[in-house]
C-alpha cells in the first residue's frame, strides 16, 4: 500500500461519523504533542468540518489536547470581509475555537478582502503562501509546514479546499497557494491550498457524508485523474483517510479497498 491508496472508514450515519471523526483528531494531536511538543493541523468549513468542530467542543476529551501549543491553517477561504459569516474562519470560531484556550499567535487565518491587500486575491494569497513557509522547516516541502493532519471537505462536484474540476488551480504545481477567481460555486473568489501543499501533510482525511456526495466520492476512489476529480489528487505523505457515512459510501464496491486500523 502507498501513501496515496486511500483507506476508507464508513460509519452508519454523519453524526457518528462526526463523532468519531473528532476521537481519531483528538488522539491524532494528542499523539503529535507527546511526539514533538507541538501540533499542526489543517481545518476546512463546509457542513462535514463544521460538524466535526462541534463534535470536538461536545467531546470531555478536547481536554486532553494542550491547544496553546497547536497550530490551526485553513485549506481554503472565501475571500470576503474578516467577519463575513461565510468564512470558514468565523463559522470555525462559533463552532470550536472560541470555546478552547488557543494561543492567537498559532490561529493562521487565510486573508480576508478588508485586509492589508484588500480586493487583490492573488496578493493575500501569496501573503498566505509566505506565512507558511515561515512556518515550515528545513526538511519540509516546498515551504509548506508537515502538517500532522489535513482536513479536506469533499464537495458534489468532487472539489477539495477551493480547487473544482478542470479549473486552473488544478493544474497548479509550484505556488502552494492561490487565488480562485469564477469558483462555480458561490462566493466566486476564494484562496486555496494547491494540490502540491496538500500533499505536504502527513496525513490527508477527506470527509463526505450525504447521499449527495456518493456520486463524486465513488468518481474520485475510481482514478479518474485530479483535473476530471480533484479529490482524487488529495493524498498524504504517510496516509490518505477518508471518513465517510453509509450514504457517502453507497456506491463504492466494499471489496476494493482496505479498511483502516485504528
Amino acid at each position: 500500500m502507498t501513501n496515496a491508496t486511500p483507506q476508507l472508514v464508513v460509519h452508519r450515519d454523519k453524526e457518528l461519523m462526526a463523532q468519531a471523526a473528532a476521537a481519531r483528531l483528538i488522539t491524532r494531536i494528542v499523539d503529535a504533542q507527546a511526539a514533538r511538543g507541538t501540533a499542526s493541523v489543517v481545518l476546512t468549513g463546509g457542513r462535514n468540518g463544521n460538524a466535526l468542530l462541534a463534535a470536538i467542543a461536545a467531546s470531555p476529551a478536547r481536554d486532553a489536547v494542550d491547544w496553546a501549543r497547536l497550530d490551526l491553517w485553513w485549506g481554503d477561504e472565501r475571500f470576503v470581509p474578516a467577519g463575513d459569516p461565510d468564512r470558514n474562519a468565523v463559522q470555525a470560531r462559533a463552532e470550536l475555537l472560541d470555546s478552547v484556550p488557543l494561543d492567537p499567535a498559532r490561529v493562521h487565518e487565510m486573508p480576508a478582502s478588508d485586509g492589508v491587500d484588500g480586493s487583490d486575491v492573488e496578493a493575500a494569497a501569496a501573503r498566505y503562501a509566505e506565512e507558511l513557509a515561515k512556518a515550515s522547516g528545513p526538511g519540509d516541502r516546498l515551504g509548506v509546514p508537515a502538517f500532522d493532519v489535513l482536513l479536506l471537505g469533499v464537495g458534489p462536484d468532487t472539489h477539495v479546499a477551493s480547487l473544482f474540476p478542470e479549473h486552473p488551480g488544478v493544474r497548479e504545481s509550484e505556488l502552494t497557494v492561490i487565488g480562485v477567481r469564477g469558483a462555480p460555486k458561490p462566493p466566486p473568489t476564494r484562496v486555496s491550498l494547491t494540490l502540491p501543499a496538500i500533499r505536504a501533510a502527513r496525513e490527508v482525511w477527506l470527509l463526505a457524508a450525504g447521499a449527495d456526495k456518493a456520486d463524486a466520492v465513488a468518481m474520485a476512489l475510481s482514478g479518474p485523474g485530479e483535473l476530471q476529480a480533484p479529490a482524487s489528487g488529495a493524498y498524504g505523505r504517510s496516509r490518505t483517510l477518508w471518513l465517510l457515512d453509509r450514504a457517502a459510501a453507497e456506491q463504492i464496491p466494499p471489496q476494493l479497498y482496505p479498511p483502516a486500523s485504528a
